[in-house]
């Protein structure tokens, strides 16, 4: 699009400006990441960001952006002299979720290097966005070595390129924006360290807001030059703003005062490592010199730990994101030398205003730390939709419980090779791992495996006339590595929420199980889904997603009771990875029922669902039944059941990780088969 929507005209998200407006006068605060639902202005606002941030010099020429004042003395197009350059906007440069490890990073032309002996390097993205906006949408759904590439270049200022003895560093520093919705799953606790500040956006609910919004855009739509130039004297009143902060910034002063309620703030919050405090030194002093300020106060610090501490206190997925601002205010009062500073927490924590020109009608209070009103629960279909508990058919029905404590479990994997999204659960083909063999390269060259390479070019050596020690190779000798690591898969749960599993203290345990499961999916990347039956029939009560934390609060909402429709769970289970093999093909599914595998209901329940059972195993799915049956006196229905689906059966103990049963089945298995 020519031309961008302007920055003063987004209506409200004021946390989401302001954190885009920090880092732009002090790139050092580490980026920003924005949570929230779509259609919340994430995209628009770091697309407007960049007509803000002012132009950068570069050497003319130079495909990695030098600073002609100041050139990379191992910048690969160099060495630059001294001098002036020329001036050019500020880049965005956004990352697409698929993009390759090579696209990011750069590529080394190898078949270039090894046929005609030169050291050829195509830059990727992090050189185009060196001195400028690299934005990533969606960035939980990256492959985690992605990230890992992503946010080490950002912390460091620098991409390091290594492939097969050939070594090419260049400078990568820029202003890093992440996007996400949370409900399709959350980034690692260690790779939410890696953002300086955290926002949380959601659509207001206010109607003259909504309308507002509405009008700007439709006015945009109709003539974006026009809409833009209305905004001009805004746009340029804030880029100014900018550039004087950025002036400010070095004389601002981070007084001992200061220093010791920011660090009493992140030892209140418990918050890992030492990050965290340079994060809110840093944001302070940005806060400081964006109110035009030479000191920062206990306002700055106030407003540094809502934007850089709620996303470093997460560390598991059921742990909810932000900051309670009571304790907040509390811990700054005592670690405050003067004794009243944090009297003045109820005022507005950004004096100088987040938005620079933004007209007041286009304001809306910041979330302060506050996740979207619309929760996972909003959406969810029939028996526990807004956590409320509908009447079961055939019998009565029990309140939900709450899961015991979430324990280690056993590895459950998929059996086989599989070729799906990078993960850490099943045994795959994959693009990092063991390197396990070699083939000839389908497409561009990533992999080199050199030892097959040279055999295949040994015995050709003659007939191309080689003369002296050199090998003479060629594009068929070229031979692509094969390799093997770990894959996600999806993890469906067909969950037993039947009477004959309402015993309280049993659906505590069994609840706790699932959340285990859920917590080592959560691990392992995978997806997952879940299933439940009971009354008369079954309910998808969450489909397929990378969000385990959706289905922690599906799984805490349960309720039980009524009869046991176990063949219209597995079924219902049956379509939904039926449409899952359409839409991922490569993702393969294990299929985990939790049940005492009972079935009651209908005409010949049991051998209904022994058919249905049959069905997946016909299909290949991978399943695991956990027994949840209990008491002296047992069926063994599950194991049946475990039988019918071609999988295997565990109890709840054998569940478990350091499981003495489970060591004693696994040994005795081992022993069979040998």
């Amino acid at each position: 699009m020519s031309t961008p929507y302007p920055f003063t005209a987004i209506v409200g998200q004021d946390d989401l400006r302001l954190g885009l407006l920090l880092n732009a006068v002090s790139p050092a605060v580490g980026g920003v990441l924005v949570r929230g639902e779509k259609g919340t202005a994430k995209s628009t606002a770091v697309r407007a960001l960049a007509a803000l941030v002012p132009e950068v010099a570069v050497v003319a020429g130079c495909r990695f952006s030098c600073d002609p004042a100041a050139p990379d003395p191992a910048c690969p197009d160099g060495p630059h002299d001294i001098g002036t350059g020329v001036s050019r906007p500020a880049r965005t440069v956004e990352l697409p979720v698929g993009a390759s490890e090579d696209r990011l990073v750069g590529a080394l032309d190898i078949e270039r290097a090894l046929s005609e002996g030169v050291k050829a390097f195509e830059p990727g993205l992090l050189a185009d966005a060196h001195r400028g906006i690299l934005y990533v949408d969606e960035v939980n759904l990256l492959h985690d070595h992605l990230v890992d590439l992503l946010l080490d270049a950002a912390a460091m200022g620098a991409s390091y390129v290594e492939r097969e003895g050939v070594s090419v560093r260049h400078a990568a520093r820029f202003l890093l924006v992440g996007t996400m919705n949370p409900e399709e799953g959350e980034l690692r606790p260690q790779l939410l360290d890696r953002f300086g500040l955290t926002v949380e956006v959601a659509a207001s609910r206010d109607t003259d807001l909504r309308v507002e919004v509405v009008r700007r855009r439709l006015a945009y739509d109709d003539d974006p030059a026009a809409f833009a130039a209305r905004w001009a004297d805004e746009e340029g009143a804030l880029r100014e703003r900018i550039v004087a902060a950025r002036a400010l910034l070095p004389r601002v002063v981070l007084g001992d005062g200061v220093l010791r309620q920011i660090a009493a703030t992140c030892a209140a919050f418990e918050v890992d490592g030492m990050r965290a405090d340079i994060v809110m030194a840093r944001t302070a002093t940005a806060l400081a010199a964006w109110a035009g300020r030479e000191e920062v106060t206990v306002e700055d610090v106030r407003q540094a730990a809502l934007l850089a501490l709620p996303h470093r206190r997460r560390r598991n997925p059921f742990d909810a994101p932000g900051l309670d601002e009571d304790k907040l205010d509390d811990t700054l009062r005592d670690a405050d030398p003067d004794g009243g500073g944090a009297e003045d927490g109820d005022d507005d924590p950004d004096p100088g205003g987040p938005g620079g020109g933004v007209p007041p009608q286009g304001g809306e209070p910041g979330t302060g730390g506050q996740g979207p009103q619309d929760g996972p629960e909003s959406g969810e279909r029939g028996a526990t939709e807004n956590g409320a508990a509908q009447p079961a058919p055939g019998g009565a029905e029990q309140r939900p419980v709450a899961a015991s404590e979430p324990f280690r479990t056993k590895m459950l994997s998929v059996p086989g090779l599989g070729e799906g999204a990078a993960g850490r659960r099943s045994r795959a083909r994959t693009e990092h791992g063991r390197t396990t063999g070699s083939r000839r390269p389908e497409g561009a060259l990533t992999k080199l495996h050199l030892a097959a390479t040279v055999r295949a070019a040994a015995p050709h050596q003659r007939a191309r006339g080689r003369s002296g020690r050199g090998l003479v190779v060629r594009r068929d000798d070229l031979r692509q590595a094969t390799r093997e690591g770990r894959e996600g898969n999806l993890v469906l749960f067909v969950v037993d929420a039947s009477g004959s599993m309402a015993a309280r203290q049993r659906m505590s345990a069994v609840k706790g199980a699932v959340m285990s499961l859920l917590l080592d999916a959560y691990q392992r990347r995978d997806k997952v889904g879940m299933v439940t039956f009971r009354g008369r029939d079954a309910e998808v009560v969450l489909p397929p997603t990378s969000s385990v934390d959706a289905a922690a609060a599906r799984l805490e909402s349960l309720p039980t009771g009524g009869r046991t429709p176990l063949a219209a769970g597995l079924l219902r289970a049956h379509d939904v990875l039926r449409v899952e093999r359409l839409r991922d093909p490569s993702r393969r599914a294990l299929l985990v029922v939790v049940t005492d595998g009972r079935a009651t209901g209908g005409v010949d329940p049991v051998a209904l669902a022994a058919r249905a059972g049959r069905l997946h195993a016909a299909e290949g799915t991978a399943s695991v039944v956990v027994d949840c049956e209990s008491g002296y006196v047992r069926l063994g229905l599950a194991a049946q059941l475990a039988r019918d689906l071609g999988g295997t059966a565990v109890t709840l103990d054998e569940l478990r990780a350091d499981s003495i049963a489970g060591l004693v089945r696994d040994v005795t298995a081992a022993g069979r088969a040998a």
